[in-house]
């Protein structure tokens, strides 16, 4: 995700031009104040990435934003940095109604009274969550806590001044939830954060190979946040007469090795369309499922195809823990399938078996049908991509499929053999 900001920071700094200007200053820090840090001149953007399985409720309370998202964690550091930052959440977890989406509201509120240049100002209507907040701050950052939120420190600041902090921290904070999650951002990025840049540029170049070279040097900086080697080297020259405290500048070059800037990535950017083939993925194996290979027959691309195999796999981990112990889970399930074979035909219309080849354009509606299905129809902790993991199953179970009927163990045999074929 942190590539991803990348990709969004160097297209905005291309302009209509697709060049980079002179003075152009737009970088990443990774791993330093937080899990990254988006800068351009002398704004920044706090960000902390949090990923949550599938099998994971989302974030219920404000206790859990708090802890588990992070949000204790930003608040300490933007305010140790002078309440400067802007903030964001970067999370694939959603928000459940009441206090945690209240929050998020809020957000937006008070960074409406920012961006107004007026007062923030605290009503009623948010009162109660900005308490929950700054006990929340008070219960998870209390060795980090500041000496003015401390009980019984000198400076000692009061309830209401701690909470019209946290206002302002509200009013500079982003929360963006429901992010692709971990399993399956490798198969999504390339089209989805690559291919806008490229198609820009103008190039006619696989925007995966754009993807893996920009992806590869956050994967090294990213990694860059260990021991610096020179570490027991000794300071040479360091303090001599007229040497004077350390600049800004001299701090960033200590940090070089955290930093992507816009010059790193157009680097990357512009190796990877000279020779795309050397950043290309590793063909993968084929997939000898019986879903992967119906959607194989339906010209599913392969990126969808392997995600469908990831979210049937979370599909059937979500049920193993279910089943243990749930004595509700079995008559769910049932009510499920029910569910996703009414959508199933639904979608499988004659105009849709009409043309030649349909069944990329049915994974497609499968997943715009699935998005619209409201979370109460749902069992707890499910969610789209989870629900797109059934259909998975379903075909899996050749209960579902994405092409005419066919004979799917002799196509299993035929792939076989010409995978040893290859192989010999």
């Amino acid at each position: 995700m942190a590539a991803a900001d990348g990709l969004q920071l160097y297209l905005d700094a291309l302009g209509v031009n697709k060049r980079l200007s002179p003075d152009e200053d737009r970088r990443i820090l990774c791993e330093y104040h937080e899990d990254w840090v988006a800068m351009h001149g002398g704004a920044a953007e706090l960000v902390s990435a949090k990923h949550r399985d599938a099998s994971v409720d989302a974030y219920r309370t404000v206790n859990q934003l708090a802890d588990d998202g992070g949000l204790v964690h930003l608040f300490l550091r933007w305010r140790a940095l002078d309440e400067k930052p802007t903030c964001r959440l970067a999370t694939s977890g959603g928000l459940l109604s009441g206090d945690p989406q209240d929050l998020e509201a809020a957000t937006r509120t008070f960074r409406e009274m920012r961006l107004s240049d007026e007062a923030i100002a605290i009503t009623d209507t948010h009162a109660a969550l900005i308490a929950k907040l700054r006990s929340a701050i008070h219960n998870y950052g209390e060795s980090h806590l500041p000496p003015e939120w401390t009980k019984g420190d000198a400076k000692e600041i009061s309830t209401e001044i701690q909470d019209e902090e946290v206002a302002r921290f509200l009013s500079r904070l982003h929360i963006c939830h429901g992010l692709t999650r971990r399993t399956d951002v490798a198969f999504l990025a390339p089209t989805k954060f690559a291919k806008p840049v490229v198609d820009h540029l103008g190039y006619d170049v696989p925007c995966e190979s754009v993807w893996n070279a920009v992806y590869g040097i956050f994967h090294t900086r990213m990694r860059a946040a260990g021991p610096r080697v020179d570490a027991v080297i000794s300071p040479v020259l360091a303090y001599m007469d007229g040497s004077g405290p350390p600049t800004s500048a001299d701090k960033e070059r200590e940090l070089s090795g955290r930093i992507v800037t816009m010059q790193d990535i157009d680097i990357v950017v512009m190796t990877a369309v000279a020779n795309p083939v050397a950043y290309a993925s590793l063909g993968s194996p084929v997939r000898l499922s019986r879903a992967a290979i119906k959607m194989g027959r339906g010209q599913c691309s392969d990126n969808s195809i392997e995600r469908g195999e990831q979210l049937r796999k979370d599909y059937q981990r979500y049920w193993r823990d279910r089943l243990t112990g749930d004595p509700t889970a079995l008559a769910d399930r049932e009510r499920l399938r029910r569910l996703l074979l009414r959508v199933s035909d639904k979608i499988d219309t004659p105009s849709l078996r009409a043309q030649t080849v349909w069944g990329y354009e049915f994974w497609r509606l499968f997943q715009d049908e699935l998005d619209a299905i409201p979370a109460e129809k749902i069992p707890a902790g499910m969610d789209p991509d989870l629900l797109l993991g059934g259909i998975s199953e379903l075909t899996n179970a050749c209960q579902i499929w994405f092409s005419d009927r066919f004979d799917v163990a002799e196509e299993i045999d035929r792939l076989r053999e010409e995978n040893r074929g290859s192989a010999a």
